[in-house]
């Protein structure tokens, strides 16, 4: 049995990963699809002080909480900043890493440094309505609630302390229009020995275009945990 914590991308809750979650669950394993502060359900948390830390604290309270010490940490888009956090923070709790069509960051990134001026854009929509909240864009689902800008903005400070041979995937998704912001770093990640990469003919919603091989990762990813 593995443990998954499932982690949204910006402006999404844990919704976004339930179905998944119960598939895991059928699977035999335990799934806890999470919502970070100040998005979803959580909304009512959004301030001007929650950051990228905050939520690789609510990732890292969990793990502890629970008292997870074989967790495969998968993060959708945004996520892989929390999970990439949250991973150097306990790598004694955490068994692997799933990035799901997301960031891979390296000590002193941020979401920001990683995407391209059209992700930027979007990360500036609606700001303007209280300095600190990036509005959801119109063609999210409607769960969708506006995202702490500085959880964007905030360079990651890593210390090198997860290093585990094979516990790294990532999940490439083909199928953005007007073409991918990862399409760098998955070129650059195929030919790297300590990476499993996997290309999904999907949009960016692999969790919702692409479930059934986004599961046979998951799985493949428990295997070898």
């Amino acid at each position: 049995m593995t443990t998954f914590l499932l982690i949204p991308g910006a402006w999404h809750g844990a919704w976004t990963f339930e179905p998944l979650a119960r598939r895991l669950r059928e699977r035999g394993h335990q799934a806890y699809p999470l919502t970070l502060t100040g998005v979803g359900d959580r909304r009512h948390l959004l301030t001007a002080t929650v950051n990228l830390d905050t939520h690789i604290d609510d990732v890292v309270n969990v793990l502890e909480d629970e008292r997870i010490t074989d967790a495969v940490l998968v993060g959708h888009s945004y996520g892989g900043m929390v999970i990439t956090g949250a991973a150097d923070r306990v790598p004694e709790r955490v068994a692997g890493l799933v990035y799901v069509d997301a960031v891979v960051p390296g000590d002193g990134d941020s979401c920001w440094s990683l995407v391209t001026d059209r992700e930027r854009a979007w990360y500036l929509e609606g700001v303007g309505r209280n300095g600190y909240a990036s509005a959801p864009l119109p063609f999210f689902d409607p769960r969708a609630t506006p995202h702490p800008l500085a959880s964007l903005l905030q360079e990651i400070r890593l210390e090198g302390r997860f290093d585990r041979d094979g516990g790294r995937d990532y999940v490439y998704a083909t199928g953005w229009p007007g073409g991918s912001p990862f399409a760098p770093l998955y070129e650059r990640l195929r030919t790297d020995p300590a990476w499993r990469t996997h290309a999904l003919a999907s949009g960016h919603n692999v969790m919702g275009d692409a479930p059934d091989a986004l599961l046979e990762v998951l799985l493949d990813a428990a295997r070898v945990e």
